[in-house]
């Protein structure tokens, strides 16, 4: 009859070693993101055991200066700097992060983002009037567009059916980039300038800024930062009608975000985010609760992930410098 204790031992070296060949694998496959590596972003980003799951507070590189949001697969969210371009994946739970896409240089920056779900991020251009489309597993340029010239700032981007909509903040129009089968975005060929009519009216200072669908997913959401007023757009003849919201006013309204009939506005300047019930068709809306944090400081646009939202911190008050930080915040979605 063998030693029982002998047993026990052998079994327990075994789960042992078993344990031991699992932590060295996960090591191999899930090192340190942080840092200026840029490389594919495929499955999950793997945190530190040390590392508070979802954390409130995410911190950013240094001189960053972030102004886009996207979240896309494995709670990997998409940022884009104003500094020069560049595209950081960053880990909702752990807040490690990686740099997938070097941007091309202060006079291409990137700002409103959209990620679709096959891996392409579409990027807004700024004041170069442009806009791109990148694959954030290699973080290659897939497409180049040429939207406009000077006066012109691409500010956000919004993904349809059968469209990827820019705004223009210094122009009366948005541009429409075709999608094809699976969603592939087309050429310069296939982009389409809308001029925006009915009851727009352009004034001085920045003007069309955040966009999104309609409940419905018949027409999009277009804000204007300076007037306050959100319209509804019609995207097969860029008619735009003001949105009943009650007398309620959106100054220094940035990024849009809805959720089911929840519409999320971004007030960047005031440190808020306006939650706004929608009737289906985007007619009519209420505002219903106004979100704010001690940890804001200038947020500029939102996304979703869970029951919470996550803004960038672009703090337009402060003195842009290399050393300067910038961060994420997280809150509570109502």
């Amino acid at each position: 009859m063998p030693n029982r204790t002998s047993g026990v031992m052998s079994v327990i070296i075994r789960s042992i070693l078993r344990l031991l060949a699992v932590a060295l694998l996960g090591l191999a496959l899930g090192a340190p993101l942080t840092g200026p590596m840029i490389g594919p972003m495929i499955g999950p980003m793997i945190g530190t055991a040390q590392a508070q799951p979802f954390p409130d507070r995410i911190e950013l590189p240094n001189g960053f200066q972030p102004e886009g949001i996207t979240i896309g697969r494995h709670a990997t969210a998409y940022l884009g700097s104003l500094a020069n371009g560049d595209i950081y994946a960053v880990s909702l739970r752990t807040g490690e992060r990686r740099l997938i896409s070097k941007g091309l240089g202060p006079e291409f920056p990137s700002l409103g983002l959209k990620i679709d779900n096959r891996g392409r991020l579409f990027v807004a251009g700024g004041a170069s009037g442009t806009g791109r489309v990148i694959d954030v597993r290699t973080g290659k340029i897939i497409r180049n567009y040429r939207f406009a010239t000077a006066p012109t700032f691409i500010n956000d981007v919004v993904l349809t059916r059968r469209y990827a909509w820019f705004t223009d903040s210094q122009q009366p129009q948005l541009y429409g980039v075709r999608l094809g089968r699976g969603g592939r975005p087309g050429g310069q060929r296939h982009v389409v300038t809308l001029p925006l009519s009915g009851e727009w009216q352009q004034v001085d200072g920045f003007n069309a800024n955040g966009i999104a669908q309609t409940p419905d997913r018949k027409a999009l959401l277009v804000v204007n930062s300076t007037t306050g007023l959100l319209f509804r757009v019609d995207p097969r003849t860029g008619v735009a009608t003001r949105v009943d919201l009650g007398g309620a006013s959106l100054t220094n309204g940035d990024g849009l975000l809805v959720r089911g009939r929840t519409l999320y506005v971004v007030r960047n300047l005031l440190n808020q985010v306006a939650v706004i019930k929608l009737n289906a068709s985007g007619t009519r809306g209420r505002l219903v609760d106004t979100l704010t944090s001690p940890d804001f400081d200038v947020p500029t646009t939102v996304a979703a992930f869970g029951n919470s939202l996550y803004l960038p911190n672009a703090r337009f008050t402060t003195p842009p410098t290399p050393n300067t930080t910038y961060w994420i915040t997280r809150i509570d979605r109502h």
